[in-house]
């Protein structure tokens, strides 16, 4: 557990009960209080050598399948059409959409399979950017998760909890480990445009019970990347920065006569956003961009709100010391018309994962800058509905799935983990959500276990009561 400061508390009850329930609110503002270093005074330092500075998730929200992408099963396709046997399913539990089917029938994949780079990962042809930088990627084939569904399930991952309310987890590395850039957020959130799908909720990168200020921030397309932050028409730039003064000047006086940890947060927000009026404006302006980095990227970067543009923008935070970013993109959810759907999603994010992961490279960044790429959970190797010549569906399967990461720390050129024949069980070295969770807080320097806030006379953390690292993915 991370100590609590000494707050001028007021004698009330009322100060005395709402400091035990926050008393942990001003740890992760401690890098504003001590300097821009971004290790707070309050956990003496980082609790062993990160290898990681920054931190950047692709997150892929559907469940991609990992069947199609990088789980080369020859098995489903020599038995195609064929009943899922009992065997391999094991009574495990389905969906509603699938469950009450007369068959189940495997389906193998439609996209071609090769080996790619000196470590032979396996990638679809449906990914030949992501397959060209294979030897830099680490490919974890054994991820398993809880939940069966999306909301739930995705929900898991950014917040260690199935159910709503708790912090995200690039609100609690915001909170541990405190910004490195004071004129931006040190948490950003990029949502692709005008993707369907399962929705997205602001609570995915909230704050949870921590202190308000360490949400995301969502930067998006268009004349205004942050909303409200620009000054009202008619209001002169000194009136604005006069009155910011004032109210934090009552806000100060307020915080010293009761010492609520949520006026500090509500302060420092205020400064933040201020200052963002400037850098922000300068960090999403991509037209000091050079072309060969449109090139790289390719066409849809010069498209605001597309996933390429925002991982070209995810570069420009990173290189800014943004410590956590957090890139969306909906649309993985192929039930039905798989290979058309599946092949609309690659399109749209395969050269610009890859050119992310190229371009940390070339700009010296890979090296202390943890790239994620992965969804909430996989897909069934039989089809959901229908299954032809041509196309097949499939139904969520949290059993098991592929996420790849890369740079600081990650062991290049590895897969680890393997899937039966059929694709329906891990048969070797399981990864759980709150396994990977505890391995990304490792490389940032930071013990799972003692990253922890109480709220509600508990202690709770990102990993819940589980989770361990896995040295295995680590170089």
């Amino acid at each position: 557990m991370i100590p609590s400061k000494q707050l001028p508390f007021d004698p009330s009850r009322r100060s005395f009960c709402s400091g035990l329930a926050s008393g942990l609110g001003l740890a992760g503002l401690s890098p504003y209080m001590h300097g821009a270093q971004g290790i707070p005074a309050d956990l003496g330092g980082l609790h062993h050598a990160p290898r990681a500075k920054r931190i950047v998730y692709l997150f892929q929200s559907g469940g991609p399948s990992q069947l199609d992408l990088f789980d080369y099963k020859p098995l489903l396709n020599k038995r195609n059409g064929e009943e899922l046997p009992d065997s391999i399913r094991r009574g495990q539990r389905l969906t509603g959409m699938s469950g009450y089917q007369a068959s189940l029938p495997l389906a193998g994949s439609q996209f071609e399979f090769a080996q790619h780079g000196q470590s032979g990962a396996w990638v679809s042809s449906l990914l030949p950017e992501t397959a060209k930088i294979a030897d830099k990627l680490c490919f974890i084939r054994s991820m398993h998760t809880d939940a069966i569904n999306h909301d739930p399930a995705v929900t898991l991952f950014m917040t260690g909890f199935q159910t709503a309310g708790r912090p995200s987890a690039g609100a609690w590395i915001d909170f541990g480990l405190g910004s490195l850039n004071q004129d931006l957020p040190g948490f950003c959130v990029l949502v692709s445009k005008n993707k369907g799908g399962q929705p997205l909720y602001a609570r995915l990168w909230g704050a949870g019970f921590l202190p308000a200020s360490h949400q995301g921030v969502q930067l998006r397309a268009g004349k205004d990347p942050v909303l409200y932050l620009k000054d009202p028409e008619g209001l002169p730039p000194e009136l604005r920065e006069q009155s910011i003064l004032a109210l934090e000047r009552l806000h100060q006086l307020e915080l010293e006569r009761d010492g609520d940890p949520a006026l500090r947060a509500r302060i420092e927000q205020g400064a933040l956003a201020h200052r963002m009026q400037t850098s922000v404006p300068e960090v999403c302006d991509l037209s000091d961009e050079p072309e060969e980095t449109f090139q790289l990227y390719g066409e849809d970067a010069r498209d605001p709100g597309s996933y390429a543009a925002n991982a070209l923008l995810a570069r420009r935070l990173l290189e800014r010391d943004v410590r956590c970013i957090q890139l969306f993109h909906k649309g993985w959810d192929q039930h039905g018309s798989l290979p058309n759907a599946l092949g609309l999603q690659c399109r749209e994010t395969d050269r610009a994962s890859a050119a992310l992961v190229i371009d940390l490279e070339r700009r010296g960044l890979l090296d202390d800058t943890l790239v994620v790429w992965g969804g909430e959970f996989g897909r069934t190797n039989y089809s959901q509905g229908p299954l032809t010549e041509s196309n097949y569906g499939r139904d969520h399967h949290p059993r098991c799935f592929t996420v790849w990461m890369a740079g600081a720390g990650v062991r290049p050129g590895y897969t680890h983990g393997a899937t039966d024949e059929f694709g329906y069980n891990i048969v070797s070295d399981p990864v759980h959500v709150h396994d990977l969770n505890a391995t990304l807080l490792h490389l940032m320097g930071v013990d799972h276990e003692r990253l922890t806030h109480k709220y509600q006379g508990r202690h709770f953390r990102l990993t819940d009561v589980h989770g361990r690292v896995v040295e295995e993915l680590l170089v």
